[in-house]
């Protein structure tokens, strides 16, 4: 019978988050697990936040007021960013499942983040030019 080796070959948990080594398409199943939990936290945010409708005028136009401000528009780019970057690698995904980049995976994560990039720029562009 065959023995088991000891368990102190297998890494441990340390070694999830040890960055050296990590392929593309690993950073981009990290960025997308990261976004998908940012904008569920937003939606929830979001669903709270709308409930300032039914305490009158007065408590909603204080919100946009806060809304408007500088951090917030900070926030809103971050917003974007999550939403571009977690869409972007969803067809990414789709396309690597359907087996359409066959073994050229890491050229389609690394197409996912410059895409993402320069359209989270282009939307970045558009919400200074609305808010001046």
């Amino acid at each position: 019978m065959r023995e088991t080796p000891p368990y102190s070959w297998r890494p441990g948990t340390r070694a999830w988050w040890d960055p050296r080594g990590r392929r593309p398409g690993y950073w981009a199943f990290v960025l997308h697990r990261l976004t998908g939990i940012g904008l569920i936290a937003y939606l929830v945010l979001h669903l709270w936040m709308l409930r300032l409708l039914a305490q009158g005028p007065q408590a909603w136009d204080a919100f946009i007021r806060l809304a408007k401000s500088p951090l917030f528009l900070a926030l809103d780019t971050l917003l974007l960013a999550g939403l571009v970057y977690h869409g972007i690698n969803g067809l990414r995904l789709i396309w690597v499942g359907r087996g359409h980049l066959g073994r050229h995976t890491h050229r389609g994560a690394w197409l996912t983040f410059l895409l993402a990039g320069l359209l989270w720029l282009l939307g970045v562009g558009a919400l200074l030019w609305a808010v001046r």
